[in-house]
């Protein structure tokens, strides 16, 4: 049954629905959310957007840029002014200047970009204009929407189990010798709070660096805390709960309970309804190669990420009710990212393994309404395409400056010269992968620095090379410039 505080944020979600529905009348927009799991490639992804709309480059597989229609974008003041500005140019920047990526995503940003196009279709046609809003923010705080409707005991019971499984034991040791001496019928201690809390972050942080390296366990902000960092709200654990056994009142286990529900309260719920729940249209970057390349494990645990990040969606086709009471995202695209790590001929290859990673979860995203697609793509091409020779054999390689400390076989780079390497080839079937048919390590994927972009005579900079964002634009974007 639904309480007054939940009654009332959705009233007040509503009153928002409904005076933003109101502004679409005089200046139409669209919100579009950039997120993904760790390391996947959000910041770029967003620099590269919003720099190839400024600068009218032509995309051909983006059918209004294609077709000459984009008369103009700029960059405008953003609507939301409680929330930090995208940094747009200082990324730019790292990438065209220092030739450095951006730093990761650590909260939550947005920028708006005005765009002035022709229309096309029918009796429409003619000039007009789309404010895009672009609310860029951390994949893992997606995962965080899951705890919406779990207890504190239930939360405690699955994530204890779950790191019992073998693949996942050997990095929480150190947090199961702590949990053996937490009595959760014990009184409330607050040094004793701290200590649990300290050492289940310190779980956490072993697995983004392992096995979750593309996965996540949640409280996402345990991990990026930002100006929560020290709050009760993220000072708490779980603790090993019998099945059934009652919380008493005062006791430790209650105190984590408490901290439990206010981490809810303050911190995914305000997400939940002021941000998430008003996104249009969602991009899910995704770094798949990395997870194949660490084996069958972590692919299950991606594909289980994935599907957890699509059921957090509020998906389906929107009528005007469900714009003014109940927004909903009516298209979601998966990206698989750093498709330049890899010859073209594998990027079918890569975006078939996509697929089945989010297949499950697509099925019943579509029976609500809303279309799904999936794309293997990269934001910044950092590489070119070659060939080596490896004895007889003639191998298709790509070549690009690896960064400094990068390491392949038993060389290491300096980041300045180039080199060209063998990534490995993914096998034709992508059911062959989640079988165990490429083992673990298997690949080279060194990470590459941004390309060196060229001037010509006039001192302008050439556009920065991609794959396939254009047909990412068209899949979010190119109905509204229809």
């Amino acid at each position: 049954m639904p309480t007054l505080s939940d009654i009332a944020s959705r009233a007040g979600s509503a009153a928002q629905s409904l005076w933003e529905a109101s502004g679409q009348l005089v200046q139409p927009s669209l919100r579009l959310g950039v997120t993904g799991l760790a390391r996947s490639g959000k910041t770029v992804f967003t620099t590269a957007l919003v720099h190839h709309l400024i600068r009218g480059t032509n995309l051909p597989a983006f059918r209004a840029s294609a077709e000459g229609r984009i008369r103009r974008a700029q960059l405008a003041h953003q609507p939301d002014d409680a929330i930090p500005r995208f940094p747009y140019e200082e990324h730019l920047a790292a990438l065209t200047e220092s030739r450095r990526w951006p730093q990761s995503t650590n909260r939550i940003s947005e920028l708006r970009v005005d765009v002035e196009y022709e229309r096309k279709a029918g009796w429409r046609t003619g000039p007009a204009s789309l404010a895009l809003d672009i609310v860029d923010y951390p994949g893992e705080w997606l995962l965080d929407l899951a705890l919406l409707d779990a207890g504190y005991a239930e939360w405690s019971r699955q994530t204890i189990e779950a790191s019992r499984k073998r693949d996942r034991a050997p990095v929480a040791g150190g947090w199961h010798e702590t949990l053996k001496t937490l009595d959760p019928s014990g009184a409330s201690d607050e040094m004793l709070a701290s200590r649990a809390s300290e050492a289940f972050k310190d779980y956490l942080t072993a697995l983004r660096a392992g096995s979750e390296a593309v996965a996540t366990t949640p409280p996402g902000r345990f991990l990026m805390p930002g100006d929560l960092a020290g709050s009760p709200a993220l000072t708490f654990a779980p603790l090993d709960l019998s099945q059934g056994q009652p919380i008493a009142a005062g006791s430790f286990a209650a105190l984590m309970e408490r901290r439990f529900e206010a981490y809810k309260t303050h911190v995914v719920r305000p997400f939940f309804r002021d941000h998430f729940q008003r996104i249009d249209r969602q991009i899910v970057l995704v770094d798949v190669l990395a997870a194949i390349d660490a084996g069958p494990v972590a692919l299950a645990e991606l594909e289980e990420a994935l599907d957890q990040v699509l059921m957090a969606f509020r998906t389906g086709r929107n009528t005007l009710l469900s714009r003014l009471f109940s927004p909903r995202a009516d298209r979601v695209l998966f990206a698989a990212t750093k498709a330049d790590h890899i010859h073209h001929t594998d990027h079918d290859r890569l975006d078939a393994i996509l697929r089945m990673l989010v297949n499950r979860a697509s099925r019943r995203t579509e029976a609500a309404g809303a279309r799904v697609g999936t794309v293997a793509l990269a934001s910044v091409r950092a590489t070119r395409e070659t060939t080596i020779r490896e004895g007889r054999e003639t191998l298709r390689a790509v070549a690009g400056v690896p960064e400094a400390g990068e390491r392949v076989g038993d060389d290491v780079f300096d980041g300045e010269a180039e080199a060209a390497i063998f990534p490995g080839e993914l096998p034709e079937s992508a059911e062959a992968v989640f079988q165990g048919a490429v083992p673990p390590g298997s690949f080279r994927f060194p990470r590459f620095r941004p390309p060196k972009l060229p001037v010509d005579a006039a001192g302008r900079m050439a556009k920065m090379p991609h794959i396939r964002l254009d047909r990412a634009l068209e899949f979010l974007l190119g109905d509204r410039f229809a």
